[in-house]
């Protein structure tokens, strides 16, 4: 680390939203003054439209930092002291292929994204990148701490523990924004809220909620909220809390991944709300805005945007300061049996602390049985797929397929949706 300040990286920098959030949430950070960000990322028309849009936040905000770009991995990285990364593979067309084909064969999946036929494939192409990635990592910067918010998080971060030494955290915005919710349900200031929750990203559940200032259970108002406004919070999410008294901090679309599948009225309607059709045009939305900032055509309050909505930012500012301070969800092996009854191997959701720039994860208490036997399914699951990619044989993907409560209804089937998706995405699976 130099003496002005770290340098960080940014790989997948172009993406519509890391790149720009990421970067405006270095340019307002006070502890991190003085840094160099280096945006990295192959496609070098995004790359230069979120440099300037980052060049502009900088000079907006007083130029506290120094900002390099390079369309070369190698090279952006080198000597980065904190590493974020973003990546995809073919994101829009690949995640089109993990809905529709497995769908074909009778699976019942909704989103695709992250767990169900589906998220197993975009967590075999997604590993099988970000190891290559991890390999340069290891060359050009093998004492950087690692912030990672790709996606399948868990798995990513899985893979990279097994098959690497690089320090590694996992960031997700999904509790952030859950806090956002609440905060607009019980028409409270974000900060006068008190949450933490715990489990296995995408699947993490509230278990305090309390008042600040008082100390007051907020628990019975969001109860009532989820009531009152049934069309604010999704079918799922109203039927766990209901079940188990814990909020889930991801909505139906998330959590109705690793659920088994019990018909049309059990969830939220996915054909009137297609989530992948949502989120590319809400993507495309983003990239359009920032090139209209990056190209000065648009202005943005920037001190009034939330702070730590993607999340990584502000571990990098407590761990390079050395100050103290608190985070509402970060990713980590379960090694000091933060959440009670899961692997140590496991990759958990739970809150944490950094006291003297170490980040220390928080105890949970007991999650019930029922929520914690879906979570050791699915980290069943997630140990196969990441054998899978690091031996690249199949073998252990297809047998995951076949324990993943949402696959096509029989060994016949998943075998021939298994087979169709080989074929169709070969050019960026890790197997010969």
């Amino acid at each position: 680390m130099s003496s002005s300040g770290p340098r960080i990286a940014l790989v997948g920098a172009g993406g519509a939203s890391f790149g720009p959030v990421m970067s405006l949430e270095t340019a307002l950070a006070e502890g991190l003054r003085g840094s160099t960000l280096v945006l990295v990322d192959i496609n070098g028309e995004r790359l230069e439209v979120a440099r300037s849009a980052a060049q502009r936040m900088n000079e907006e905000l007083g130029s506290p930092l120094t900002i390099e770009s390079d369309t070369n991995t190698a090279r952006g990285i080198e000597g980065a002291d904190y590493i974020a990364m973003s990546v995809e593979s073919g994101r829009w067309e690949r995640w089109k292929e993990d809905y529709a084909v497995p769908r074909k064969y009778g699976s019942p999946q909704d989103m695709a994204e992250n767990g169900g036929p589906g998220g197993l494939f975009h967590s075999l192409r997604t590993i099988n990148l970000v190891m290559r990635i991890c390999a340069l990592i290891e060359k050009s910067a093998p004492d950087a701490l690692l912030i990672n918010v790709t996606n399948p998080l868990s798995r990513v971060n899985l893979a990279i523990n097994r098959a690497t030494k690089i320090k590694t955290i996992g960031m997700c915005p999904e509790f952030n924004l859950c806090m956002l919710r609440i905060s607009s349900y019980l028409l409270m200031p974000r900060n006068k809220i008190a949450a933490k929750a715990a489990g296995m990203n995408h699947f993490t559940w509230i278990y305090e909620l309390k008042n600040a200032q008082t100390g007051e259970d907020l628990f019975p108002k969001l109860k009532l909220h989820s009531e009152v406004f049934p069309f604010a919070h999704g079918k799922l999410v109203r039927s766990m809390f209901r079940k188990h008294g814990l909020y889930p901090a991801s909505s139906d679309s998330h959590i109705g991944e690793y659920l088994p599948y019990e018909g049309e009225n059990t969830r939220s309607n996915s054909k009137l709300f297609p989530y992948h059709k949502f989120s590319e045009t809400e993507c495309r939305m983003r990239v359009k805005l920032t090139e209209m900032y990056a190209k000065g055509r648009l202005r943005l309050p920037l001190r009034m945007m939330p702070r730590n909505i993607e999340g990584g930012i502000d571990v990098v500012e407590a761990a390079a300061s050395g100050a103290n301070a608190e985070f509402g969800s970060v990713n980590l092996p379960n090694t000091r049996g933060q959440v009670p009854g899961l692997p140590e191997w496991a990759i958990v959701e739970t809150p944490a602390k950094a006291v003297n720039g170490e980040i220390i994860p928080e105890t949970a208490p007991r999650l019930p049985e029922e929520l914690l036997n879906h979570m050791r399914l699915q980290y069943d699951i997630h140990d196969k797929i990441v054998e899978s990619v690091l031996t690249r044989d199949p073998k252990p993907a297809f047998e995951a397929l076949l324990e993943d409560p949402l696959s096509p209804p029989d060994r016949n089937s998943c075998k021939k949706m298994f087979d169709e998706m080989l074929a169709l995405q070969k050019d960026v699976l890790p197997f010969d």
